[in-house]
């Protein structure tokens, strides 16, 4: 069982059902109940994914023996040298076999060939698993560097 990372266009099938699992899991977990098909499409209603198109950002996507089962999104700021990680996600199926680390190696490998020095990003509280990823993988809580209202911790990693 294998591994593979691709840069994807976000509007793809399997890119955007990942997309479209990910918002769904994400607003479930905060609201404490399922998310209805119809928040799922107000949620990604002009929420900025098509900035991970060349040259703004890329999207990668993971698959586990050809199956679709995760993906990251990265934002390049190159006036800054800044990359800012998004989407950061791994079907429940498929958690457990390494795929969020390739994502985030995945991830730090674009932002690099992008000229970025430095990779950040912000999480919520509720999302333990995500903020135990990004410590086990360099990233260290820094002071918020915005104010998003979903935002509670902030991470960054120089590069």
């Amino acid at each position: 069982m294998t591994w593979t990372l691709t840069p994807e266009r976000f509007d793809a099938p399997d890119a955007a059902r990942l997309l479209r699992d990910y918002y769904d899991e994400l607003a479930s977990r905060y609201w404490k109940r399922p998310a209805t098909e119809a928040e799922i499409d107000e949620g990604l209603t002009d929420d900025g994914v098509d900035r991970l198109a060349p040259p703004t950002g890329r999207l990668v996507v993971g698959r586990f023996d050809g199956v679709a089962a995760s993906c990251v999104g990265v934002f390049l700021d190159r006036t800054t040298a800044t990359a800012e990680l998004t989407r950061v996600y791994v079907r429940p199926a498929f958690r457990g076999t390494g795929g969020g680390g390739l994502l985030m190696a995945a991830a730090e490998d674009v932002a690099r060939e992008a000229g970025m020095r430095l990779l950040r990003l912000d999480t919520r509280s509720d999302l333990v698993e995500a903020r135990g990823l990004y410590a086990k993988h360099g990233f260290r809580e820094i002071p918020a560097y915005n104010e998003g209202p979903y935002a509670d911790h902030w991470f960054a990693k120089e590069l």
